[in-house]
Formats: C-alpha cells, structure tokens, sequence
C-alpha cells in the first residue's frame, strides 16, 4: 500500500466518525518528516478521541499499525505517527493556535472530494461492519 493510500484510508476513517476540515497535505518534496499529513478537527475532547480510535482501528484492520501516538491525553492536539503519514487531529482551538496549513503552506493539498462525498455507510462496505 502506498503512503497516499494509507493517508486517504486515514481520511476515510475520520470522516467516518464526522472528522471536520479533513485535509491531505503533499510534504514529501519540501520534508523528510514523512510523504503526508493528515489533518482533522474534532467539535470536543472526547471527539477528538473517537476520532483517533477510529483512524487507529481502521489502519490496524488494513495491517497498518500505528508508531507513534502523541498526546492522547492532551485537551487539543493528537498525533498518530505511521512513518510515511502522521495524523493530527486537532480542537477547535488546537488546530487554530498550531495552524498546520500556514507551516507546511509549501505542501501540496490532495483532493480529497471524492472520500468527502461518500456517504459515510460507504466508506467502509465490505470490510468490519461493526462499529
């Protein structure tokens, strides 16, 4: 599986669980930190929780495991590191004051239409329906 893939498989699970302001960010030209991040907002803590659980199970399902995990018990900011693509899912707030996009604003965006239109009963159909 490409790193792409595994970012957009990321994607798909974070909109899976209503993941706001999901982005792709291209940084494997500009950094050696790794090929993408992922980048999602969560409405609370508890959210933003779910969220990663969500990412974390999913990959883990696909024979990706994660890592690295930063700051699953911090109020703001969660980082799941998979080498080639790290996750970050943010707060509100979190995302905000650390403004990712403006950092890597050399980064190319992917397009992730196509995974944002999905109905989200889609996103996952034929693999563990269980949620």
């Amino acid at each position: 599986m490409t790193s792409l893939e595994t970012a957009k498989l990321a994607v798909k699970a974070l909109c899976n669980k209503k993941g706001l302001n999901v982005k792709i960010i291209k940084i494997r030209d500009i950094s050696s930190i790794a090929d993408y991040f992922v980048i999602a907002t969560g409405t609370s803590n508890t959210h933003v929780r779910a969220l990663a659980d969500e990412v974390e199970f999913r990959l883990d399902n696909e024979g990706i495991s994660v890592s690295h995990i930063e700051g699953y018990r911090s109020d703001s900011w969660i980082l799941l590191d998979y080498v080639d693509v790290v996750v970050h899912i943010f707060s509100d707030e979190g995302r905000k004051y650390y403004d990712l996009e403006r950092l890597w604003e050399d980064g190319e965006e992917i397009d992730i239409s196509d995974i944002q239109n999905t109905p989200t009963s889609n996103l996952f159909p034929t693999k563990n329906k269980e949620n």
